[in-house]
């Protein structure tokens, strides 16, 4: 009777993957807010490895699926050139991966604070612009700041991952 309540998604993932995803994402959060310099560290570690391996992953696939193979030949440089980048450079990645991290969030605020200006001005309400205006002021404060706030990221996100592992727990129970 349980299963006739229970999404399609939900359907397709055992519980127990779901609760081991989030004390994983658990104890990543707390080693984020304990140790951040070396956690980014190793995290941006992983990410040289993974990028290295879906580039590899990207020009095989241009030999199994010709198809956009210009596209899967760019993707898999420079997935490489990247993954090689970090892996040789760890401390360097470490400080300019949160950087320009921080650079696409300042952008991306910028773009929906503009998206909600004009939202605002066709009818949307005062709401729409003034939550715009805000967008746009964040947005311009992490361009400003980009150096100081990549500090302030591991923290952050060692925040939203103890919030999203303990949710994560939540629905595992739930689930089963």
């Amino acid at each position: 009777m349980a299963e006739a309540t229970m999404s399609p998604q939900e359907k397709l993932v055992p519980w127990w993957v779901v609760l081991i995803e989030g004390i994983a994402a658990i104890i990543i959060g707390i080693l984020l807010l304990v140790n951040p310099r070396i956690t980014t560290v190793v995290l941006i570690q992983f990410l040289g490895f993974y990028w290295f391996i879906v580039g590899i992953i990207d020009i095989v696939r241009i030999f199994m699926d010709s198809s956009m193979w210009g596209w899967k030949l760019f993707s898999g440089i420079i997935g490489i050139l990247a993954g090689i980048a970090i892996i040789n450079y760890p401390l360097w990645a470490s400080v300019l991966v949160p950087t320009v991290l921080v650079w696409v969030f300042g952008f991306f605020g910028i773009i929906i604070g503009v998206i909600g200006l004009i939202q605002a001005f066709q009818g949307a309400g005062w709401g729409a612009g003034i939550l715009g205006i805000l967008s746009i002021l964040f947005g311009l404060l992490l361009l400003v700041n980009a150096f100081v706030a990549s500090f302030t990221l591991p923290f952050i996100f060692g925040i939203l991952s103890v919030v999203g592992g303990i949710a994560a727990l939540v629905m595992a129970f739930r689930m089963r």
